[in-house]
């Protein structure tokens, strides 16, 4: 009987068979974005007229917003009646470049939610009972800032940047004509930049959990961290005030909601090791 038990008794996976079982979590995570990514290839007209190309256009929903709430308030200034600028390919294979570029970031995005949970799915089993309880939910949290800073960077950071930069001349004589792929290196950059920034309150929940970060820390360096938040808003949106404004704010509230996440985590943890004192 006891032989038999320990016979069931789950056995200890070498190195080897962690690398096979990360091989297919890898292979799965890879898979979803390969599908994502030729299902976009294959709606090419509306993945480039409605997605990549429409900031580029006056009818676009944020442009729209913008030009409602400047009739608001009266300021007529909010709405952006032309774009002084047109796009092009100037090479043999720029646009079937673009093309696979495009479907390929597309896809990594759409199947990011996914391509984590296998990632997950691979480093949880690693984990003390006490650490995957507390991290229970990372993927939801995760895959929600994600897209959320994807959608900000989308409608919020690309049309500011881009409005900018179609009306900028240093010369009436120069023309703006942009090269597609300069475009969409602008636009796809911008948009996970934000999207990565947004995982903040992540990084800071592990971080806190690890020992390596605690809210007075971040409190002491909160203004060193809005100079950090205005220099990076400084560099993914043009040279104008509002603009910096408008990016930097949410940085700023997600770095407040982080000393929250840093400060609960803590509380946690101190209220757990008094209980186990007190037993």
């Amino acid at each position: 009987m006891d032989q038999q038990f320990l016979d069931e008794e789950p056995k200890e996976m070498s190195f080897v068979d962690h690398l096979e079982e990360l091989r297919w979590h890898l292979i799965r995570a890879v898979a979803s974005i390969f599908i994502f990514s030729v299902i976009a290839f294959l709606a090419k007209s509306f993945v480039f007229h409605d997605i990549i190309l429409a900031p580029s256009r006056t009818d676009f929903l944020s442009y729209r917003v913008m030009c409602d709430l400047g009739n608001a308030l009266g300021m007529e200034a909010f709405c952006i009646n032309e774009l002084g600028f047109t796009i092009q390919s100037r090479q043999m294979s720029g646009q079937f470049s673009m093309h696979m570029l495009v479907s390929l970031v597309i896809g990594l995005a759409c199947a990011f939610p996914y391509a984590f949970w296998e990632i997950w799915r691979f480093v949880s089993p690693g984990l003390y009972d006490q650490e995957r309880k507390s991290s229970r939910g990372a993927v939801f949290f995760v895959s929600l800032l994600f897209m959320m800073g994807l959608l900000f960077g989308y409608y919020v950071v690309s049309p500011i940047s881009i409005n900018f930069l179609a009306g900028y001349q240093v010369d009436p004589s120069i023309i703006n004509e942009f090269d597609l792929n300069s475009y969409i290196s602008t636009l796809t950059t911008l948009c996970l930049s934000c999207a990565f920034m947004f995982q903040m309150p992540v990084i800071v929940y592990f971080f806190t959990k690890a020992g390596l970060l605690s809210p007075e820390i971040m409190k002491l360096y909160r203004r060193h961290a809005i100079i950090v938040i205005l220099v990076i808003g400084a560099i993914i949106t043009p040279p104008d005030v509002i603009s910096q404004l408008l990016i930097s704010l949410p940085l700023m509230l997600l770095y407040e909601a982080s000393i929250m996440v840093s400060r609960s985590i803590r509380n946690s943890d101190l209220k757990k090791l008094n209980q186990n004192n007190t037993i």
